[in-house]
């Protein structure tokens, strides 16, 4: 059994995971099962009222954990997705408040890498994907790094690659003009010019 099938078995029994994406390690479990969200707050030492991001493996399931989706929110998925933004949206009433922190807003990603992608649909439903690192330390790019610092706090470590080696670009876009929460892969100049190109 592969790497992918065994973390996806560790998911279904409420396990959490640690696994490459296209920017840096994430930690998943199941968005679904609370208590598996509890043990990334857990295993992260995140305060509970810092939401964590979820992760879906097509633009396709956004309306699934989001709602009141603004046009310009499309228009970036469109041209972002799958890739290195989140998008902070209203939650949809099935999303767990765990996973916001108590909060009514969602960040939400379409990762662009093959095996957050076969997690997500294996599981079919999404997944966290936070950063695999204890809060507040510098993201972590290599399995060994994530064993070294995560140690038994994490069910199974997928090994891999981190092509992009950056936190994604977060930006709110439930208000009426989107606002960078986090610059990162995608710079502030790239959104300042898609955002002002498409609301005209």
């Amino acid at each position: 059994m592969g790497q992918v099938e065994q973390a996806i078995n560790v998911l279904k029994r409420g396990g959490i995971v640690a696994f490459p994406t296209d920017t840096v390690y994430g930690l998943g479990a199941s968005a679904v099962d609370d208590d598996a969200v509890a043990r990334v707050y857990e295993a992260k030492r995140r305060p509970r009222h810092l939401a964590l991001p979820l992760l879906l493996s097509h633009i396709s399931q956004i309306e699934s954990v989001a709602q009141f989706v603004p046009e310009i929110a499309w228009r970036l998925a469109e041209r972002f997705f799958p890739g290195a933004l989140t998008l902070v949206l209203y939650k949809a009433p099935g999303v767990s408040s765990v996973v916001t922190g108590g909060g009514n807003k969602v960040a939400l990603r379409v990762p662009n890498h093959p095996v957050p992608i076969a997690l997500i649909q294996g599981l079919g439903t999404p997944i966290t994907g936070t950063s695999a690192n204890i809060t507040d330390g510098p993201s972590l790019l290599t399995a060994e790094e994530v064993r070294r610092q995560m140690g038994d706090r994490v069910d199974f470590v997928i090994d891999g690659d981190c092509p992009g080696g950056m936190d994604s670009t977060v930006l709110d876009v439930t208000g009426v003009m989107p606002r960078i929460l986090r610059e990162g892969a995608i710079s502030r100049d790239e959104i300042d010019r898609f955002c002002s190109t498409k609301m005209r």
